[in-house]
């Protein structure tokens, strides 16, 4: 226990990039995921294959390979930006692209009649979105939302690559400097402590959308 006691404040420390990372991700890449699914549902052909071709740059590489990209190679065109945020923009891009099709896949799940009568009532295209159809695709989507975000969490780890401290980079050089295997067991911990509050929030937001039931 003492060792643990020791340990913690480094873990906590790498605790607050993970969080960081997955707060701003979140924010940002959620309703990034809703315009592209708007975008790639467009009428427009041009908009949406290009919208189509975005989503199949971001699924189709690694998000490793990604995050490499854009902080070593968008400074060879004159764009540089410090470690945190070319993680988050990498985060943001690869996970809307995500989000993005799981809308998708709800929209295309809402029954045409509901579209047809936004259509007789002469409803605004945003207030059909926004106001009938996107409430009862949250709440269709949500288990799959909820799996990506959590994926989310554990995939904070591969900032390792541009030498940020995230929960296992810190556990892994204390595992190596005191050739223990306790640290990686305390970041095991602490990923599972925060994926079971965030699945307890996630359920509770369901729970919220019960009377679309």
């Amino acid at each position: 226990m003492d060792y643990i006691i020791d340990i913690l404040p480094l873990m906590l420390n790498g605790l607050k990039t993970t969080i960081w990372l997955f707060m701003v991700t979140t924010i940002v890449s959620i309703p990034l995921g809703i315009v592209v699914c708007l975008l790639r549902l467009s009428k427009i052909k041009i908009i949406s294959v290009l919208t189509q071709i975005y989503i199949l740059i971001m699924r189709g590489t690694p998000l490793l390979l990604q995050i490499i990209f854009i902080f070593f190679g968008l400074p060879m065109i004159g764009i540089v930006l410090n470690r945190e945020w070319a993680a988050a923009i990498a985060f943001i891009l690869n996970y809307g692209a995500y989000f993005a099709e799981i809308f998708r896949g709800g929209v295309n799940s809402i029954d045409t009649g509901q579209f047809e009568a936004a259509k007789v009532l002469k409803l605004p295209k945003f207030n059909t979105y926004f106001g009938i159809i996107l409430p009862q695709v949250f709440k269709r989507v949500l288990p799959s939302l909820s799996n990506e975000l959590i994926t989310l969490i554990k995939d904070t780890s591969l900032v390792y690559v541009l030498g940020l401290g995230d929960i296992l980079r810190a556990a892994k050089t204390l595992s190596n400097q005191d050739a223990s295997l306790l640290p990686l067991f305390v970041a095991g911990v602490l990923y599972l402590i925060i994926i079971a509050l965030l699945s307890f929030f996630l359920e509770k937001i369901e729970d919220n959308f019960e009377y679309y039931r």
